[in-house]
């Protein structure tokens, strides 16, 4: 298990910086480093289920913990943006979202957590004039349908993956930002200004409490959450 010093952990990682010199490292997976949390920190730290090294290990080793419907058992695998934490024992779920400090846990329903919002990074045309969809936690989608774009969102199941509904990035479209300065404000699309040159980058304004906020287009997450109860 990797570790890194304290002092350099993201701020929003929920641990003091003046404890021990070294802190788990989350490890390569679907998440960067710096939109993520170990998995250790969530059960001992934001959780509270353990006290130390230990005990997470002997609740990952005896697979209590879920992470989008797959037992994971790392204590460093990397947990990030709107992934959805099971614990079968206690029948809790967790999902993962923003707010103005970074990510953060927010409990659902189990309804809720058969579903995933999923932000599109890219995209390819594969063999058979499929397309197939990069998402933001690093799975790929194959459809035959052509009208999915970069910055647009899919709502998926989980664990079969199956597109449920497309929020396109467009003008009057739900949006919340997700890094950035802005972090965590959620509102509305009012406008979308597109880059001229490649030394540009596209911006996108949120009207969100009667205030404007631009932010990259980068940085922005269209659609909700919505599942028949």
């Amino acid at each position: 298990m990797a570790h890194m010093k304290r002092y350099t952990i993201p701020k929003f990682w929920p641990v003091s910086k003046k404890e021990n010199k070294f802190i788990v490292t989350p490890r390569p997976g679907p998440h960067p480093k710096h939109r993520s949390i170990p998995l250790k920190i969530i059960i001992r730290d934001i959780l509270k289920y353990a006290e130390n090294s230990r005990e997470v290990k002997k609740i990952l080793n005896e697979g209590k913990i879920m992470v989008d419907k797959k037992v994971r058992k790392e204590p460093g695998f990397p947990v990030g943006l709107m992934d959805v934490i099971e614990i079968p024992d206690t029948h809790e779920h967790f999902r993962v979202t923003v707010n103005s400090k970074g990510l953060t846990l927010e409990k659902i329903s189990k309804t809720e957590a058969g579903v995933k919002l999923c932000r599109i990074q890219g995209k390819t045309t594969v063999k058979g004039g499929l397309t197939q969809l990069n998402l933001h936690d690093g799975r790929n989608i194959l459809t035959k349908s052509k009208s999915y774009k970069v910055g647009d969102s899919v709502l998926i199941s989980l664990p079969d993956q199956k597109i449920l509904k497309h929020f396109s990035l467009a003008k009057g479209a739900d949006a919340m930002i997700i890094a950035g300065r802005n972090v965590g404000v959620k509102g509305k699309i009012k406008d979308i200004q597109e880059r001229k040159t490649m030394l540009e980058r596209s911006i996108v304004t949120i009207e969100s409490k009667n205030k404007e906020i631009k932010t990259l287009k980068d940085y922005v997450m269209v659609g909700k959450i919505e599942v028949s109860k």
